[in-house]
């Protein structure tokens, strides 16, 4: 054991030194969607920020909050410099579109960079899917429902990870509100992902604010829906609870996204070796 976390901590010494040695650059507002309508060209586009002297890099695909009704694509600060990179999505919202289009504006973003991001040096095998609140719900959706990503012929097991911050795992509350559910009325169906949970090949990182002063339940939706992954035989999952913040839990939540981006990147750099080493024997 003592030789392993020497490793690990040889690995991130390198990652630390390179990351201070990267250049990076940011592109803004690219489109994602080939549609010609006015509201898609408007909302669906991406700002891309990435090294530009790093090659076979890591990319985390970032869903921002606001209910699937607002808010803005950023990249948030503390995701930037860490030798990987970001890609901020921008959607069409609610009551303009149904949630279920929102799913499948996130799952035609992914699809773009999956196709696109080698041109620039990253790794299709090594994305990350996550987000902050609606945003956590639709990195989980897209992640846990494979029918999202397999219509643009995108395999969803071949994610390195997800990770949600503070995200709904039962039917979000906009999609009940379209239904006139009220918001203490919890619904679990097939707009829940808690409804598609399975055994993922990929891990699962579940983070909430504190349980008592959350909204509505959401520290105990993602407590159940990593119980039942596990229970569905999965082997990674974490569960996190910022005690003393609020659904505001993003600020301490940013620097635990680049820890566990790069201990996914190390296992995977020491899994492909460990199978390049078996296959040579």
């Amino acid at each position: 054991m003592r030789y392993f976390v020497a490793f690990f901590l040889f690995v991130f010494s390198l990652l630390d030194v390179q990351a201070q040695e990267l250049r990076y650059k940011e592109i803004q507002g690219i489109a994602y969607s080939s549609s010609k309508d006015s509201y898609v060209q408007k909302q669906c586009l991406l700002d891309f920020y990435y090294p530009e002297d790093k090659k076979d890099f890591t990319t985390l695909i970032w869903f921002h909050g606001g209910g699937l009704t607002s808010g803005n694509r950023a990249i948030p600060e503390r995701l930037k410099g860490g030798d990987f990179a970001v890609v901020s999505v921008g959607y069409r919202f609610a009551p303009q579109v149904r949630v279920e289009d929102i799913i499948k504006d996130g799952a035609e973003a992914i699809s773009w960079v999956m196709k696109n991001i080698a041109n620039y040096g990253g790794n299709t095998q090594k994305v990350v899917i996550g987000g902050y609140s609606a945003g956590a719900y639709l990195a989980l959706m897209l992640a846990l429902r494979k029918e999202y990503l397999a219509v643009h012929s995108v395999d969803a097991d071949q994610l390195l990870g997800v990770i949600s911050c503070s995200g709904q795992a039962i039917t979000h509350f906009t999609e009940r509100q379209s239904r006139h559910i009220r918001d203490t009325q919890p619904i679990v169906d097939e707009m829940a992902p808690l409804y598609w949970v399975r055994n993922t090949p990929f891990p699962i990182m579940l983070m909430t604010g504190d349980r008592e002063l959350e909204m509505l339940g959401r520290y105990e939706e993602n407590a159940y829906l990593a119980r039942m992954l596990k229970l569905c035989g999965h082997k990674d999952v974490k569960l996190l609870e910022f005690q003393g913040y609020d659904h505001g839990m993003l600020t301490p939540a940013l620097p635990l996204v680049v820890r566990q981006l790069k201990e996914w990147e190390a296992l995977r750099l020491t899994n492909s070796n460990q199978k390049s080493e078996s296959t040579k024997k």
